[in-house]
């Protein structure tokens, strides 16, 4: 019992003085921050029923592909042609190929612009103008060939 004579006995700690509490400054309010509107939320939509899944079909071995007989049948360059690729006949993938070699190895792709090939004398034969586009220049090669 004298334990709790004690604790009641203990008068509570003293608050700091007025004076102190004074002199502190209230805290700055903050400009507001600028909010979107809300937006509205969209009206909910039905989802449309669901089917049942059709069952899965056992999938058959893929079959390779066979390469399409017009671009396998050889074909006889022009002569403005055949001083980049040959005079041999061939199909119109070797002929874009070779055309592809001869580029790459004279160094005739753009520096910047790589879609543009900047033609040389051989090629501004077949191409008939300075600078062509990559995806142009089989248009403009398959007209010298028969």
């Amino acid at each position: 019992m004298a334990t709790a004579k004690k604790a009641a006995k203990k008068a509570p700690a003293k608050k700091a003085p007025a004076k102190k509490a004074a002199a502190k400054k209230p805290p700055v309010k903050k400009a507001a921050a600028k909010k979107a509107p809300a937006k509205k939320a969209a009206p909910a939509k039905k989802a449309p029923a669901k089917k049942a899944a059709p069952a899965k079909k056992a999938k058959a071995p893929a079959k390779k592909r066979a390469p399409n007989a017009a671009f396998m049948k050889a074909m006889t360059p022009s002569a403005a042609l055949a001083a980049i690729i040959g005079d041999k006949p061939m199909p119109r993938t070797e002929v874009t190929k070779k055309v592809w070699e001869y580029i790459k190895k004279n160094k005739l792709q753009d520096a910047v612009n790589r879609r543009m090939i900047n033609a040389d004398a051989k090629l501004k034969e077949i191409f008939k103008k300075a600078q062509a586009s990559m995806f142009e220049m089989t248009k403009l090669i398959n007209g010298h060939l028969k």
